[in-house]
């Protein structure tokens, strides 16, 4: 069983590694959307190297025999100020790990661990990205006990939309 345990400068790597194959992955999920930046993995290294430095962000770290199996980076939002959920808001989009058979066990371990900490930071609910393709991640948030409660439809901009482009007809 892996441990989680808080990220440190030396964990940057891995999680970069793991990062980075999701990124790949969901950007096949979507070309347009999730289309990497052309300097995206020093982007990428640099914004998380400041979160795991910063105590405000939680960025936790799944480790099983040494190696770092999965990841999750957690900042605590205000909502918009139409809403009012009772407090912030723990928002996850950066969260990954190495393969989709570990979201049932490592990443819903990484989600509670995270939780924990944001409730313990006042916290009221949790809010995750999930590709709407990322099936083992969507499982594992049902599981964990989240709801889907939002979507993004997209569709680019410059050509007639074609029906069924961006999802199911109205």
């Amino acid at each position: 069983m892996a441990d989680v345990r808080e990220a440190t400068p030396d964990d940057l790597e891995p999680i970069l590694r793991l990062a980075r194959t999701r990124c790949r992955l969901y950007a096949l999920y979507h070309p347009q959307l999730w289309r990497p930046a052309a300097d995206a993995e020093e982007t990428h290294r640099r914004l998380l190297g400041r979160a795991i430095a910063d105590a405000e962000v939680i960025v936790l770290v799944a480790v099983d025999h040494g190696r770092v199996r999965g990841f999750v980076l957690a900042r605590l939002v205000q909502s918009a100020a139409v809403y009012d959920p009772g407090g912030p808001t723990c928002f996850i989009d950066d969260f990954a790990v190495d393969e989709d058979g570990l979201w049932a066990t490592l990443g819903v371990g990484l989600l509670r661990a995270a939780v924990v900490r944001a409730a313990a930071r006042s916290a009221t609910q949790v809010v995750v990205v999930a590709a709407h393709l990322d099936a083992a991640r969507r499982r594992a948030l049902r599981d964990a006990g989240l709801a889907v409660t939002s979507e993004w439809w997209v569709a680019s901009i410059g050509r007639p939309l074609q029906r069924g482009e961006t999802g199911p007809a109205d």
